[in-house]
């Protein structure tokens, strides 16, 4: 299962720290990936290496290099393959609350959906489904947390960072009814 572990990338924009980036094409668009020598720090869509400077202002940003290579081809496999999802670490920073609720994300089965409550509920936090919700539009991982199989209570898809087609997209190729093709 993957992990997360104790953030060096999120703290203090990067200070210190050599960022390892790079994008790819995959089935879902362009997707970026950044690692540090701990593990991902960030997988998304859409953004760049300016985006990428915004969010590490004091980092060292790369392209490729150290164990880039390997965690990318398994980020790839995560989108393309997530029932099999490999073992990739994470260094991602967050509140004790969002990594709880971080952790309870990857319990979910590929295929599966919760809603907000469902996991507010399931991180000993019944009341705080509001909070739940914004911990997990604060991912910095798509898919590898798989914040996109978290659902409206009265079952609408809600939001994604990403856009709604693309979590249709991820949620239907789960569940074996569709194409990310």
């Amino acid at each position: 299962m993957t992990e997360i572990i104790d953030p060096s990338a999120w703290c203090n924009g990067g200070a210190g720290v050599s960022i390892y980036w790079g994008a790819a094409e995959t089935a879902l668009g362009a997707m970026l990936l950044a690692t540090t020598d701990k593990g991902i720090c960030r997988l998304s869509f859409d953004e760049d290496e300016r985006v990428l400077k915004r969010r590490f202002p004091n980092a060292t940003l790369l392209n490729g290099g150290g164990l880039f290579a390997d965690l990318l081809y398994g980020a790839v496999q995560a989108i393309e393959q997530p029932k099999q999802m490999p073992t990739l670490p994470l260094d991602v920073g967050g509140t004790t609350f969002q990594q709880d609720v971080w952790r309870t994300l990857l319990q979910i089965p590929a295929g599966e959906t919760r809603n907000y409550a469902e996991i507010a509920a399931a991180v000993g936090k019944p009341g705080a489904v509001r909070a739940a919700g914004a911990a997990n539009g604060a991912n910095h991982v798509a898919v590898l947390i798989p914040c996109h199989r978290v659902i409206r209570s009265d079952g609408g898809l809600g939001g994604y960072a990403y856009g709604l087609e693309r979590k249709r997209r991820l949620l239907a190729w789960e569940r074996g009814h569709g194409s990310l093709f």
